[in-house]
């Protein structure tokens, strides 16, 4: 049931234009064929529109660091609100989980104007900042939960052998946070490559854009290409369904980690 989605996908994609009907949807094609796949990937002058293949590189570019650098963050802020206790911790904890609930579609007139101030407008730079930015609440409510399971008596044992707030997260706290970063980086790199509100605002030059905008753009001038939409909607969901495919296990198992104390 399941992959009846995926295999639409690829039966219609395998298909030539002409035996593309929706009455005969789930039939295997007369001929099997690939260029779906290779128009899809290397684009088509003659239909007039772009392949997806730097696009997607440009996703590529822009998750990978969007992803680290977020997990990094939620990382420090969960140890630091869950182990080390401030006045007003809590309060800045709700603060950062109101992120979590401000609608994208309010703040982009601001975010236009923020990201035009520091020069990172209409580039790959700018949209790691935002995706960083909006995934610190998401990431930081992982890791505290994920930290609140940690004895203290670990933390303690590091006071006294003299390591400091840096040195028990970097000696004691990070080598045992591999599940919470399993989770919240299939998490991050999942929500980054899939958005397209964010693309489609930040990045207005097709050059620049990832591959979710580009893959709306994918229809030709005068017709839809139905077996080349298909192909190229495969290739844009191959790398976050290969990643639940490889890293689902390591998913569930942090999920369980951070939900269960001992």
């Amino acid at each position: 049931m399941y992959l009846l989605p995926i295999y639409a996908l690829l039966i219609t994609g395998m298909k030539s234009f002409e035996e593309v009907n929706l009455y005969r949807m789930w039939d295997l094609p007369a001929k099997f064929s690939l260029e779906s796949f290779t128009t899809a990937w290397f684009g088509s002058e003659g239909q007039g529109f772009r392949g997806l293949s730097p696009n997607f590189w440009n996703s590529m570019r822009l998750a990978v660091p969007a992803t680290l650098l977020s997990a990094l963050l939620g990382s420090m802020n969960g140890y630091v609100l869950s182990k080390w206790k401030f006045r007003g911790a809590d309060a800045l904890f709700m603060l950062m989980l109101f992120g979590m609930f401000i609608p994208y579609q309010s703040i982009l007139i601001p975010l236009v104007q923020v990201l035009s101030s520091i020069e990172l407008y209409g580039s790959i730079s700018g949209l790691i900042l935002v995706h960083v930015v909006y995934g610190i609440p998401i990431t930081t409510l992982i890791f505290r939960n994920y930290y609140a399971t940690v004895p203290g008596e670990l933390i303690e044992a590091s006071k006294i052998d003299g390591a400091g707030i840096l040195g028990i997260y970097r000696h004691v706290i990070f080598p045992i946070s591999m599940p919470g970063f399993a989770v919240v980086m299939i998490w991050q790199f999942t929500s980054i490559w899939n958005d397209f509100l964010f693309g489609v605002i930040v990045t207005p030059r097709p050059a620049v854009q990832p591959i979710m905008v580009a893959l709306n753009n994918l229809a030709g001038s005068y017709i839809v290409e139905w077996n080349v939409q298909m192909a190229g909607a495969l290739l844009a969901a191959l790398p976050t369904m290969l990643v639940y495919v490889l890293l689902g296990r390591y998913f569930m198992r942090g999920l369980l980690a951070g939900s269960l104390k001992g």
